[in-house]
Order: structure tokens, then sequence, then C-alpha cells
């Protein structure tokens, strides 16, 4: 029996027991490993959750599940009351044990079905291509990309998505700054727009333009389309040494005139737009908004948020059942008028989630960085990488809520040191594979651990919970659980190869020991994948 099963069969064991003896149908059971292994492998507080329901003291109650577990004839060794009602739970041994086995039998240790293959589209970073990618997108990128991984093995369908914004005045001021640049190639008088773009890429952008057009070009279109060309490519080859990849970059001006326009004629059948001041409204504050929003300026421009609803109801429109979106904090007034816009055109808004990143500060040396050595601009993606290199950034970010403002130490992200929790982890499953190379032998497959001792279960546990923390992140759209999970089993490893010999003289002790931190070691090269984060075999 797989330990997964074990633990729903004593709920179903315990959820029965309760439902006949006092008739309760509704009773969460709950089972969680015990902080101290002498009190067992897993707990169970449902004696004093019904206590008051069952209008009986939470050790009689215990007494009664007690009973029903002992009688049930489930591989346990020992079942204990303790305290005012906590009941504990030991496992046999070789229940514990058939997930090492497990793990070297499934490549795809701890996939999940839960999504059932549900069609998901995530959106992140989505930068406006005028320049190179701050901070900001470094943070969103590791978040997106790592979600987008951790669905995907949860069983989820998932689609990557960047939304390219080349459809404002953004990007005539982009085509204007290049040209610029163009002309003071040439030596001519040249002027960059109030609104320019100043960047050190957009001189790149207009050499590679001079380069293949010659010095005659003249037409501004040329360089808006051949300026974006570029700077898409250079956003992509970026997120590429960044290990962020897409499925498809969705061009904005696309939109234009079809889909922008079928969008305003739909929301002008439901009723809820009108005419004041020369423009036209939504009544967006009629669901959740501050207030009304312009839809259509009194010159007869979009306001930005109609391209964005085109946009969303065209992924909903190619048949994905959720949108997640991952945004910058400023952008979090733009939320309620594109709910309510896509409520107005039939879309449920429990469809659409929008998850906003918060601030990030960069230290070094103990003091705030906050400009670019290279550029003298906003610390970017490239400054990032180039000082402490792509595993240190991914799990750093991946490590925190999305939601919660953040402090990127530079100098612990170098560190050499149990204090730098990448560093820790991947440290682990390099000692693992120093151990083997030391050991001078191979290693065979194994049906059964007779030397392992009591010293590998808390192990055992969190490799059977690797899982169950795969569904955790997936459902509540929160990376950092498995970064969490990745520091407790790096740090039960290291505890455990503190305490226990694992090459001896005892040939069939070895290759048990051997084959039990391979399983560990494949467990946590497959949670620091789902972060985007190497697992070296040598450090």
């Amino acid at each position: 029996m797989h330990l997964t099963t074990l633990l729903q069969n004593i709920k179903e064991v315990i959820s029965t027991h309760i439902q006949q003896e006092y008739g309760l149908f509704d009773v969460v059971i709950e089972l969680s490993k015990t902080k101290d292994a002498s009190h067992g492998d897993y707990a169970t507080n449902v004696a004093m959750v019904t206590t008051k329901l069952a209008k009986k003291p939470p050790r009689d109650i215990a007494q009664g599940v007690i009973a029903s577990l002992e009688q049930s004839n489930l591989p346990l060794t020992r079942i204990e009351m303790a305290g005012p009602g906590f009941i504990n739970i030991t496992f046999d041994k070789t229940v514990l044990q058939s997930v090492i086995s497990m793990i070297h039998q499934e490549p795809h240790y701890g996939s999940s079905t839960i999504g059932s293959g549900q069609k998901i589209l995530v959106e992140y970073v989505s930068a406006n291509p005028t320049g190179l990618l701050h901070i900001g997108h470094a943070r969103g990128g590791a978040y997106g990309d790592s979600l987008s991984r951790i669905l995907t093995k949860a069983g989820y369908s998932v689609h990557k998505e960047f939304y390219v914004n080349d459809g404002g005045q953004q990007i005539e001021n982009l085509a204007l700054s290049i040209q610029a640049r163009y002309f003071e190639l040439l030596n001519k008088d040249f002027s960059i727009p109030t609104d320019g773009y100043f960047g050190a890429e957009i001189v790149t952008a207009a050499k590679a333009i001079l380069d293949q057009y010659g010095p005659d070009l003249a037409d501004l279109s040329v360089f808006k389309e051949e300026g974006v060309k570029l700077m898409l490519s250079r956003l992509e080859t970026d997120l590429e040494q960044y290990r962020v990849t897409f499925d498809k970059w969705f061009r904005e001006k696309t939109l234009y005139p079809d889909a922008v326009a079928t969008v305003v004629d739909q929301l002008k059948q439901s009723g809820k737009t009108y005419e004041a001041e020369g423009a036209l409204w939504l009544k967006t504050s009629e669901y959740g908004d501050e207030k009304d929003r312009v839809m259509i300026t009194a010159d007869g421009r979009y306001t930005y948020f109609v391209p964005d609803t085109a946009y969303h109801k065209t992924k909903f429109d190619r048949g994905f059942d959720e949108l997640i979106n991952v945004w910058g904090a400023d952008h979090h007034g733009t939320v309620p008028r594109l709910k309510a816009s896509l409520q107005l055109l039939g879309y449920p808004q429990d469809q659409l989630s929008i998850e906003l990143l918060q601030m990030v500060k960069v230290y070094q040396s103990g003091v705030e960085v906050k400009m670019s050595k290279r550029s003298g601009q906003a610390i970017g993606l490239l400054d990032l990488i180039e000082e402490v290199g792509v595993d240190p950034i991914r799990y750093f970010f991946a490590a925190r809520a999305l939601s919660t403002p953040m402090e990127l130490d530079l100098d612990l992200a170098l560190r050499k040191t149990s204090e730098n929790p990448v560093y820790y982890a991947q440290y682990a499953h390099a000692r693992i594979y120093s151990v083997i190379q030391k050991a001078e032998r191979g290693v065979s497959p194994v049906s059964t651990f007779n030397t392992l001792g009591d010293a590998s279960n808390e192990l055992v546990l969190l490799l059977n919970e690797y899982p169950l923390v795969i569904e955790e992140a997936a459902q509540k759209r929160i990376p950092h659980r498995v970064a969490n999970y990745i520091q407790t089993l790096a740090t039960a490893f290291h505890q455990y190869y503190n305490e226990e010999t694992i090459v001896t003289e005892d040939e069939t002790a070895t290759n048990e020991r051997l084959y039990f931190i391979q399983a560990i070691a494949a467990v946590l090269k497959d949670s620091l994948s789902l972060l985007g984060v190497s697992a070296p075999e040598r450090m």
C-alpha cells in the first residue's frame, strides 16, 4: 500500500466512525506530520474539533477513533492518545519504504491529475517593447514561469503568453527615438521626443536599421515595425537566458480594427455605455470600479482598457477555461474595470485571476542599490544575471509570495554557505552525487529496506509529501510553497548525512542507503526544476 493511499484510508476510517457514532457528516479530518518523531509519524486533532458538536470530552472521542483504527487492519504499528485528545499514528515501515521504490519507478513522481486537463492561459512579463527588462519584470517572470511549470505538473494544460503593447503612442515614440539615433549615426540633426526612449538598446536598434536599409530611410513606419521587431528579439533572447519562454507573443496591433470594434459594439449593446463630454463611457462603477471609465475619447481614440478587454476576449474565444495575469502593483486600478467589461461581455469574473507583484529592493554591502552600474539606469534583469547568475535570482524570487514586498540581498545570493538557501538546496543534491561517486560502486534497485533505521523516517515522509505540495502550490497559485518544501527536504537530508553513515562495509546496507538518497536527489532535482533552478552534481 502506498503511503498516500494509507493516509486516505485512515481519514475514511475516522470519518466513518464519527458519522456512525455521532451522526456528524461534515467533519474535516486533518492529518499532519508530527514535529517529534518519537510521537509517531502523523497526528490528528479530530477529537478536539468534534468535541462541541459530539457533546463528548475529546479524550472519549479519541478512544473511540483509536479503537476503530486498531480494528481496521491498516498497516499501523502504534496508535496512541496524547494530551487533551491528540491521536498519534505510527506507520508500518514497509509502507514508508514503498515511497522510495515509487520514486524510482515513476519517472514523473509528484505529478498529479487534479488539473484534469483544464486549459489555463498564464500571461506574464508583457513588457512594453521599448526598452530592456527591469527588476519587476524579473520577479514577474520568475513567478509566471514557475507557476506554469507547477500547473503543468499538476495536470493542467498550460499556455504561456506575452502580450506585446505595440498599438499605442509609446510605439510612435519608440519609432521617433530610433529614427533620431539613426540620424545621429549619420551626423544629421536629430531630436528625441520628450516622451522618447534613451537607452543604449535604442542606439543598437538604429545601427541595425542603418545596416539593413542604408542611409536614405525616411519612412517612419519602417522604424516602427523594425524597431519593435528588434526590441522583441532582444527581450526574447534575454528571457531565454533567464529560462523563461512563451508559447505565443500576442501582438496588440492584431486587435485592430475588428476585435476592438466588436468589443465596443458588444459593450454598447449591454446598455451600460453613455456619452458625456463628447466621449463614450462605460458604467464600470456598477461592477466594483471606483468610477465610470472612458472607452473612446472625444477625439476618437480608444483608452487602453478597450484593447485590453478585446485581448482577454480572444483568450476566452480560444477556448481557455481560466486566465491568470501577472501584473505589476501599479496596475491595481485596472483590475476592476477589466473585470467589469468582461462581465458585461458575459464572462464570469472568477475565470480571471490577476496576481499583482510587489516592489523589490536590491541591497549590496548593506546599501540599497537603485541604479545599474552598466547603464546608469534602473536595475535590470541583465544586471542581476551578470551580478549573481540565473539560479539565485530565480530561486530568491520564487521563494517569496508575489504579494509581499521583498529585499534582494546580492551578497547573500553569492554566498556559498548554508545561509544562502539556493546554495544550501543545490549542495544537498551535489552532496548525494558525491557520496555515490565516492562509494565507487554501482547502485542496484532495492525492493526491501531491512537496514534503514528510524533516521530515514522523516525524509521518507517528506518525499511522500511532494505530490501534495505540488497540488497545493498549483491550486493556491503559490510557487513559494515548492521553495519552502525544498528547504525542508534539504535540511532533513543534511541532518541525515551528518547523523548516518551511508557507505559501510555492509554491502546490503550501503546499497539500500545509496538507493534511498538517489530518490532524495530525484525529488530535489525535480522540485528545483519547477522553479527554473539547476541541480548541479558537483559544487
